[in-house]
């Protein structure tokens, strides 16, 4: 199968190569035909006049109306051009100003083949909004005649990545649609302060159906008018720079809504304009279509539509969505992935939308040095995210879907005392060396109704109850309190080299997401987030929110994520304790539900004078406080699971014997002294605690 890779991956190269000559000998340059937004759909000219084309190869005949020409189908007829496209020049008024006016409406006539008359939005429309009590969307021109002027540049592409995933309509405690601005005012510094350097936004390509979390796209080129105008986006992104915060969007160009009056579907009145024709054209789990990515024109305006948003908007990167189903021709329905070679290797693989992705990071990454590409794969395909030369995706990171199902398995299927170390470690670490993953405990997916966070796994129904810091803990919140921090650090720390949140989660959030429709009666009580639990400081919300700030600083000041791989040196499955070292620092996971240990020794390869960084049983993020974190430890050269060097976690108390429960373990237990280079501590029981090397980290 190594061969067949090999001759597979070749012959993509050799299609992109070949691809990206054609591109370059018909349309002048890549350059030129990824800004294809400048000439069609409807833009104003020097001159003040306006120019519009479209590709409309289905069509006998063309016409713009709108308010401007009272809805007159034969009063601004395109002329037809060679390849199925249709042009139109509209001169300005006496005075030189455009004959169309910002905010007016407008729609393209076209008369099909079979005689039918159409009325559709432009595939380049930049703007639709949908009228209240309408069903459908209409198209607006955007022309104002001041456009918001960007302030400030794209910061620099951070080492480490750590993505707040956000959505901006439920990114408030009311329940409603939240706006852009409202982002803008009051997310941005939140997500600062919880050290995250990249957010990532959902749902801004256009959507008619709300309840699709924005991966129903109808308008590619609109930013969603539920949220505001493009100006107020535009400042948005324009302030998390000032900030300099990183901004990613999510790309949705796997499938296109089958909405005809506000999308792309049957745009000329043929079902293959953009589309592949017969049910190749459909997904059938999505019940949407699927773009032919052989196709000229598809390639002409998915290129242009990825171009448009950096340069209209200023992203600094894309995560594409659904890039499995773009991989294969079964499109991942019914398909599970083993790992063997023969699954990413064959007549599956759809090699057009293959080499599509390999010319979109081609580009992004040769105009935008910088620019982040994510994909969303679940399959592990082999090289997406290794170079084009190496017949490669060209992708920078992978999402590494399998950890968050992972803990979700755990949590559901498992006693505490029955999981297991190894495998564990197992899923945090598979990944191929060379291709960078962003872990992640949790995202949107595990949020939505039908499925729980992982707090909601964890402390279910408590989290309504027993949150306040003023009553003792119950069992459940106590374990609830501890995994949620243990498991986002050890996520954190070794399953990828980037790291990504879902807005809400960094606290906990006790409720799902679920948006409104008629199966909840039209609510949007779960379509928010209650930032507004962490302004009240009696709830223990507020604790883990702290904790997750300061996770991700102090990545931010040692680098784990953009260090080499973690060595493991320890998983052990009596003790259900994991150890590794990462960026000199030495992680410590102690899972088991019951134990803490007295002496502990755990091996290391530096050796030298270590202080306790971070201490998931500190109180000031709902813990117990067993440690004292002013205590500097001293290696022993003493081997330890292949170490050359080890570090001792010693009690004071020599007849310190092993407790049941947090009640009995006293917190004079944390008080630490070193003797003969070593140092005693002990391990408690559901703690995660990160010693940095200081004759390194000065």
């Amino acid at each position: 199968m190594e061969g067949a890779s090999y001759e597979e991956r070749l012959s993509r190269y050799n299609k992109f190569v070949s691809l990206a000559r054609s591109i370059e000998e018909n349309e002048g340059s890549l350059e030129q035909f990824s800004r294809s937004y400048e000439t069609f759909g409807v833009n104003r000219l020097a001159d003040g006049g306006i120019y519009c084309k479209e590709w409309a190869p289905g069509a006998n005949s063309v016409s713009l109306v709108g308010e401007f020409n009272g809805w007159n189908s034969s009063s601004h007829c395109y002329k037809m051009l060679p390849f199925g496209k249709w042009e139109l020049y509209i001169p300005p008024r006496a005075d030189g100003s455009s004959p169309i006016a910002h905010g007016s409406k407008l729609k393209v006539v076209m008369v099909c083949k079979t005689g039918q008359q159409l009325y559709r939005i432009s595939p380049w429309a930049r703007y639709v909004i949908r009228e209240q009590n309408s069903s459908t969307y209409e198209w607006v021109h955007w022309d104002p005649p001041r456009r918001y002027e960007r302030k400030y540049p794209h910061p620099p592409r951070p080492n480490s990545v750590r993505i707040y995933e956000a959505h901006v309509g439920i990114a408030s405690p009311e329940g409603k649609i939240a706006s852009y601005k409202n982002f803008t005012h009051n997310m941005l510094v939140r997500i600062k302060k919880l050290g995250y350097n990249c957010i990532q936004l959902m749902a801004v390509m256009e959507h008619a159906y709300y309840a699709s979390f924005g991966y129903q796209v109808t308008s590619f080129f609109a930013a969603s008018s539920r949220f505001g105008t493009p100006d107020e986006l535009k400042e948005l992104v324009d302030t998390a720079h000032s900030m300099g915060l990183f901004v990613l969007l999510d790309v949705v160009h796997s499938h296109a809504s089958k909405n005809t009056q506000d999308g792309l579907n049957l745009f000329d009145g043929t079902d293959d304009c953009f589309f592949h024709s017969g049910a190749r054209g459909t997904h059938l789990l999505w019940d949407s279509r699927l773009f032919n990515y052989s196709n000229w024109e598809v390639l002409r305006f998915l290129l242009s539509n990825l171009r448009w948003w950096v340069e209209e908007y200023y992203f600094d990167g894309f995560r594409f969505d659904g890039v499995t189903s773009m991989l294969y021709h079964h499109h991942g329905i019914s398909t599970s992935f083993s790992g063997n070679y023969s699954e990413y290797f064959g007549l599956q693989v759809d090699e057009d939308s293959f080499v599509y992705l390999m010319l979109s990071n081609y580009m992004l990454h040769s105009f935008y040095p910088d620019f982040i590409t994510v994909a969303e794969d679940v399959s592990g395909m082999p090289t997406l995210c290794r170079p084009m030369i190496e017949g490669g995706g060209g992708f920078d990171y992978r999402l590494a879907m399998a950890i968050p199902d992972k803990w979700i398995q755990i949590l559901k299927e498992l006693k505490d005392e029955d999981w297991n170390m190894g495998n564990i470690i197992y899923t945090l670490t598979n990944r191929r060396y060379g291709e960078k993953c962003i872990a992640y405990a949790e995202s949107h997916d595990q949020a939505l109704v039908g499925d729980k966070t992982l707090a909601f796994w964890l402390m279910d129904a408590e989290m309504y109850t027993n949150m306040s810091v003023l009553t003792p803990f119950t069992v459940v919140v106590d374990r609830g309190i501890q995994l949620h921090k243990m498991i986002r650090l050890i996520t954190h720390a070794l399953g990828g080299e980037g790291y990504l949140n879902f807005i809400g989660n960094e606290f906990g959030h006790p409720e799902w997401l679920d948006f409104p429709r008629i199966g909840n009666n039209e609510s949007y009580h779960y379509a928010r987030r209650q930032f507004d639990l962490l302004d009240n400081h009696l709830l223990r919300y507020q604790q883990l929110n702290a904790f997750d700030a300061d996770m991700n600083n102090l990545e931010e000041k040692y680098g784990w994520l953009a260090a080499p791989p973690a060595y493991v040196s320890e998983k052990h499955e009596g003790n259900k304790v994991i150890a590794f070292e990462r960026a000199n620092l030495l992680f410590i996971f102690n899972f088991n539900p019951e134990k803490s240990f007295p002496d502990y020794r755990v091996g290391i390869d530096r050796p030298g004078k270590y202080k306790i960084v971070l201490d998931t049983d500190s109180t000031d993020y709902g813990g117990h406080g067993r440690l004292n974190h002013n205590t500097e430890f001293f290696t022993d050269a003493q081997i330890q699971n292949d170490r050359p060097n080890s570090v001792l976690f010693r009690s004071d108390d020599s007849d310190f014997s092993l407790r049941r429960g947090h009640a009995a373990e006293l917190v004079g237990y944390g008080t630490l002294h070193c003797c003969e280079n070593s140092f005693k501590v002990y391990i408690p029981s559901r703690t995660a605690i990160i010693l940095a090397n200081m004759d390194i980290h000065k």
